[in-house]
């Protein structure tokens, strides 16, 4: 197997080392392959006569079966704690996170046999720094403290909480220190790794509110550290007209891109795994296309993924996954449907569209995002080096852990969704700069004034216009910014409060009518429909009061 620079340069450190090695390395740029390849030749050395792969979700254990196999090592991608022991006729096994916290003595006892030295493999080891995961990090030094050598793979190796992850070094800042690091700038350079990404911002109106107040209606792009959570819940909401649209409009951008490489593919990653089902459902009306969902739920879920990669259909809607890992080089759109603000986890999901397919692959994949600051500013740094996004992160830990702060924090507020307006383009990233509506419409035209091909990124278009200083825009017709009207805005007031009335109704067995009848004399109106904004608004904020008291 042909190996990449950085694979070569990283193999032979490795082999020149002794104990932990950390190996940090953007999806697509073949971490897999480079730790396949350290086995073999640990095992071709005589140095090793068992390989234990450790991995975050059960459906990459198949993965790395396959990937050894082709190298002649073999792995038993089914073993369970259960078993007690690997049959002889295996090279090691491949097991979950999960499976060693489950049983970490029992992981210790095939880890660390001194008779047969062992190579342990650590992939995505960040999920062992999680906070949601501390038994896994614990787990983890009790399994394989005294294994033989410990090789451990991520992309993202920062930490959600204040605790170090197992078995990597750090610097006096606290900052994680790679072995090697070959990160998505670096490999960007090398034009033959990865892929250019383009993230098309998406603004809109959500509106919602919170109990006992007014409803509030704010632009994404408009939002700040208070609303940010509040306004992508509603906007992220099937039940409104935002997510809708932008869902149509990838889809039409995947149809361009299919134009080109006709196997090409789009992804969804949602919240929750009934906003999944409603996102396919929506997908399934717009386009008429078959949409398939992948949730931790669905026992299928690995063979969902797995045929999706091999087959050229157009959507798959999932939860978290795909986030990292999963191997699909089709995936060239993707919609970032989650209220999942890190920048760990946004690099996860952008990693699932950089991965090229051949040397052939000119493609640019295109990342839909809702236009609020944290998901722009991800963005624009998508590129930055992984020792940058550490500084930060570490920043933030500390922050968030207290330090130099009071401990105190108020309880969340949550808030109660009232609609979405359709999404309007507000701007392309690409390589860290903007491009607005009118100037990718320009770039658009001149390109297939050019002839180039019609799903052509307009960003990238764009892009190469203004280093050459051609970057005017004559004539371009941004798409209009649709206000909602009064009596939208009234009916989306009143379907909450007819909610809110069912609600009430349940709680004090009290009618429908009478609880109507009660608010009209409040405000001395014949009928909820002559009720007006602002009435509607306090009727809002009565029955809050009422359930609150039932």
């Amino acid at each position: 197997m042909r190996l990449r620079k950085w694979q070569e340069d990283g193999l032979r450190r490795f082999l020149g080392a002794q104990g932990d090695f950390l190996v940090v390395a953007t999806p697509g740029a073949g971490k897999t392959t480079f730790a396949v390849q350290a086995a073999k030749a640990m095992f071709d050395r005589s140095e090793i006569s068992n390989i234990i792969v450790i991995v975050p979700t059960a459906h990459l254990r198949g993965q790395w079966e396959s990937a050894a196999s082709r190298e002649g090592i073999k792995l038993d991608s089914n073993f369970v704690n259960k078993n007690q022991q690997v049959a002889r006729d295996y090279d090691g096994v491949v097991a979950t996170y999960q499976s060693v916290a489950a049983s970490p003595i029992l992981w210790r006892k095939l880890a660390c046999d001194p008779r047969k030295p062992t190579l342990v493999i650590l992939d995505e080891v960040h999920h062992a720094g999680d906070a949601e995961n501390l038994a896994w990090g614990t787990a983890l030094g009790t399994a394989f403290g005294d294994a033989y050598r410990r090789l451990s793979l991520s992309g993202t190796p920062f930490r959600s909480d204040g605790k170090a992850i197992p078995f990597l070094n750090y610097d006096a800042a606290r900052r994680v220190v790679p072995d090697i690091n070959y990160d998505y700038g670096m490999a960007l350079q090398d034009q033959e790794v990865v892929r250019p990404v383009a993230f098309p911002a998406m603004d809109g109106e959500a509106r919602w509110r919170f109990a006992s107040e007014h409803p509030v209606a704010q632009k994404l792009s408009e939002t700040d550290p208070t609303t940010i959570a509040a306004a992508l819940k509603a906007a992220l909401a099937p039940t409104g007209e935002w997510i809708p649209s932008v869902l149509l409009r990838a889809h039409e951008e995947l149809e361009l891109m299919r134009m080109d490489k006709p196997d090409c593919g789009g992804l969804v990653v949602a919240t929750d795994q009934a906003s999944a089902h409603a996102y396919a459902e929506i997908l399934r009306r717009q386009t008429g296309e078959r949409v398939d969902i992948a949730v931790s739920d669905d026992p299928a879920a690995s063979d969902v993924i797995k045929a999706f990669g091999k087959g050229d259909s157009h959507w798959l809607v999932a939860v978290q996954m795909v986030s990292e890992g999963v191997d699909i080089p089709r995936i060239g759109v993707i919609v970032y449907a989650t209220r999942i603000r890190t920048e760990m986890f946004f690099r996860q999901v952008v990693g699932r569209c950089v991965r090229k397919q051949g040397d052939e692959d000119d493609m640019c994949a295109r990342v839909f995002i809702p236009s609020i600051s944290q998901l722009l500013a991800f963005a624009a740094a998508v590129e930055r080096t992984v020792d940058a996004v550490l500084a930060d992160e570490e920043s933030k830990v500390r922050r968030s852990t207290g330090e130099g702060e009071g401990t105190d924090r108020a309880k969340p507020r949550i808030p109660e969704v009232i609609g979405s307006s359709a999404a309007a383009h507000a701007f392309t990233i690409n390589s860290g700069d903007a491009f607005d509506e009118e100037e990718l419409l320009h770039a658009r035209r001149l390109g297939q004034q050019a002839g180039l091909p019609p799903g052509t990124e307009a960003s990238a278009i764009a892009r190469l216009l203004r280093l050459t200083g051609s970057s005017a825009k004559p004539g371009a017709t941004p798409e209009p910014q649709v206000e909602q009207t009064l009596s939208e805005r009234k009916k989306e007031i009143r379907n909450l409060i007819k909610r809110k009335v069912g609600q009430f109704s349940r709680m004090t067995r009290k009618p429908h009518s009478h609880i109507h009848s009660e608010l009209n004399k409040a405000f001395g109106e014949r009928s909820i429909d002559q009720a007006t904004a602002e009435t509607l608004s306090e009727r809002l904020v009565i029955l809050d009061r009422w359930i609150a008291d039932a």
